[in-house]
Order: structure tokens, then C-alpha cells, then sequence
């Protein structure tokens, strides 16, 4: 089957360009010393976590107890859930997955929350991996740097069920601070807290074996920090425009990592010489960021959404006008929630379909 036959709108992966990333963070880990956890939010498909892990990852990261679900179901270990896990019908379902998948951790920041995790560990005879989720100034979930992280942690250690593993320090508003230079500055001035709240626990004796963060925006930034010991960046393995155009180090562009996903669409009608109308539109890409121009692949003409089923490309280059029944690829503004749109990735090397990949964890919104 060639990419031409593929039905649209559809999510295309270039395997050229997305083997090329995973070895570039793997060769960019080594050399720093670092390991990598990648977070499978990006992509919810577990055979993309199967090849991120065969390049030297050691699991992946998941934003919901569900998506890790399915991850360990396809045999995916060493997974880490960043999002605190309270309700009650959900700590049931989370020892049943460490019955299967010991080595899961999952992340606390409150008290009783640690009280109803050791609770049902014991219950169910299974020991909880723990790491204490401290918030980094993103003002999202996380308990304070510094003493109130110290005196959870001691919670943990003193609690049976449970074995204390390190930290969690996600600082995801670093992440698309515009320029290298300053995103280096903000991230550094983030992430100190936590070196500091690591120092300070294993003054008291507490056992720290990991230290997590980072994002694909500050990737080559975190791994400065001596005491992080691995990385959460998920969004390099395929990329997207938002990243894309933050910088990187040596210029405005982040170019260490490819574009390797795509959106393909077909032109459905070309109703007039300054207008034409592809077959994606709100259905089809994410919606929380701009699009760009640089998001079409084809130059000379410019997308907008039109709608649920369509979208509307002006001409601004009339010798490069699109034809009816022609396929046309876009670049997502934003890459997780674009997949989280589809069932499936077509996998493409050059013209041919190579293979065709469940989006398993797609709609795991629990």
C-alpha cells in the first residue's frame, strides 16, 4: 500500500525521521549521564513505547492510571504515572496493575492520600513504589519543596506497602519559554528547588534513587543538573510547530529533532483560484495552538479551520494551487492532543506504508 492509498484525514508517521529522533535523545542521555523515561501522553500507542524502550529507554512515563493500563497490558513496563491516583475504585485498579507490573510508581502529594495508597497496598498484598510530586512552580499538583516534601516523605517511609523511590519535579511552563538562553534561565531557576529538596531528604537519611523531569524543550537544559537523574521528555520522538519554533540552542528554530508526524489531507474542492478545501478540519488536528504557516508541508498556500469536516487553504501562491483530489500534509500545531484525535498511525518510509499502529490508549481519560 502506498501513502497515496491511505484514507484521509489520517495521521501519518515518517519512520525515517521518527528512528532518527529516538537515537538522538538515546546518544543525548548517554553522553549526559542520564536516563530517559519518556512520557507516553505524547503518543498513547504502545508500540511506540515498545521502541522507545528497545533505543535504551527504561519504561515510560503516563499521564492517567488508564493509559498505564494499557501499557502494561502490551507488556510495556517500568512505568511511572505522574498524575496523583485518589479515587477509591481507582487505588483497586492500580494494585491490580503493580500485581502485574511491580515495578510501577506512581506519584503522591498529600497525606492521606499516602494513608489510602498503603491502605489498599496492604489489603492486596503488593508493594506501591512511590515518588513524592513536588510542585516546581507549574501551580499545578505537587507538595512545597523543601520541608513539606521532606515531612511527606517521611510519611512514605514510615508507612508499610509503600517504598519511597525519589522525586517528581515537572516544570512544563519552562517548557515553550521562547528562546534557549531564557528557557535555560527558567528552568535552571525552577528546577533548583527540587536539587535542593533532593539534598535536604537524603540529609535525613531518606533513600532518593530518582529524580525526575524535564521536558523536550528543555532536554539539553535539565540534564545539567547533577542531581536529575532522568528525563520525561516525550514530544521529541515525533515533534510538532509548538516546539518547533522555540529555538533551540544555536538558533530560533529546534531542529535536533525532526518532524516526523504529519496530518494528511485530501483537496475536496477548489471552488474558486484563491481557495480550496481539504478534507481536515476541528476533527482532525488539535485546536489549542495556532497554525501556523509553517505547518503546511506545501508552500504557496495557508490553512484555517472551516469547520468540523473541512479545512480552507488560501492560495498565496497561485503557481503552487492545489488540485482536486490531491493530498496534501500538515504538521500539528501540538502533537499529544492531535493523537489523542485518531485510532490509528499509518507508518510511512518514503511512498510505502510500512505498518499500521493502534492507538491503544486513545480516549484513556481515567
Amino acid at each position: 500500500m502506498t501513502r497515496d492509498e491511505i484514507p484521509t484525514p489520517a495521521l501519518l508517521l515518517d519512520m525515517d525521521r521518527f528512528e532518527r529522533n529516538l537515537e538522538r535523545m538515546a546518544k543525548h542521555v548517554r553522553t549526559a549521564g542520564k536516563q530517559l523515561r519518556p512520557h507516553a501522553k505524547t503518543h498513547r500507542c504502545p508500540e511506540i513505547a515498545h521502541r522507545q524502550i528497545a533505543a535504551g529507554a527504561l519504561g515510560v512515563a503516563c499521564a492517567k492510571l488508564g493509559e498505564a493500563e494499557v501499557m502494561a497490558r502490551f507488556g510495556i513496563r517500568g512505568l511511572l504515572i505522574t498524575t496523583e491516583v485518589v479515587a477509591p475504585s481507582a487505588l483497586r485498579r492500580l494494585t491490580r496493575l503493580v500485581a502485574e507490573a511491580p515495578d510501577t510508581m506512581v506519584v503522591v502529594d498529600n497525606r492521606d492520600n499516602v494513608d489510602a495508597l498503603a491502605r489498599a497496598a496492604a489489603e492486596d498484598g503488593v508493594t506501591l513504589n512511590v515518588m513524592i510530586d513536588i510542585d516546581v512552580g507549574g501551580r499545578r499538583t505537587g507538595a512545597q519543596p523543601g520541608e513539606a516534601a521532606l515531612e511527606l516523605a517521611r510519611h512514605v517511609a514510615h508507612r508499610g506497602a509503600l517504598r519511597l523511590r525519589g522525586l517528581q519535579g515537572y516544570a512544563g511552563h519552562c517548557a515553550h519559554v521562547m528562546g534557549w538562553a531564557k528557557r535555560r534561565e527558567a528552568s535552571h531557576a525552577a528546577m533548583t528547588p527540587l536539587m535542593e529538596t533532593r539534598a535536604r531528604l537524603e540529609a535525613d537519611g531518606l533513600p532518593i534513587d530518582i529524580v525526575a523531569g524535564g521536558s523536550t524543550g528543555t532536554f539539553d537544559i535539565d540534564v545539567e543538573l547533577q542531581g536529575l537523574t532522568e528525563l520525561q521528555s516525550g514530544s521529541y520522538c515525533v515533534m510538532d510547530v509548538d516546539y518547533r519554533r522555540i529555538g533551540g540552542r544555536a538558533g530560533d528554530t529546534l531542529t535536533d529533532f525532526e518532524m516526523a508526524l504529519t496530518v494528511a489531507t485530501t483537496v475536496v474542492s477548489v471552488p474558486t483560484g484563491e481557495r480550496a478545501m481539504v478534507d481536515g478540519g476541528l476533527k482532525a488536528f488539535s485546536t489549542d495552538k495556532p497554525f501556523p504557516p509553517e505547518a503546511v508541508e506545501r508552500p504557496g498556500v495557508e490553512y484555517g479551520f472551516a469547520g468540523d469536516e473541512h479545512g480552507r487553504l488560501t492560495i498565496t501562491d497561485p503557481s503552487r494551487a492545489p488540485r482536486l483530489g490531491e493530498r496534501i500534509e500538515f504538521f500539528p500545531p501540538h502533537c499529544d492532543p492531535t493523537f489523542n484525535l485518531y485510532d490509528r498511525v499509518w507508518c510511512v518510509r518514503g511512498p510505502r506504508v510500512e505498518a499500521v499502529w493502534d492507538i491503544a490508549a486513545r480516549g484513556r481519560s481515567d
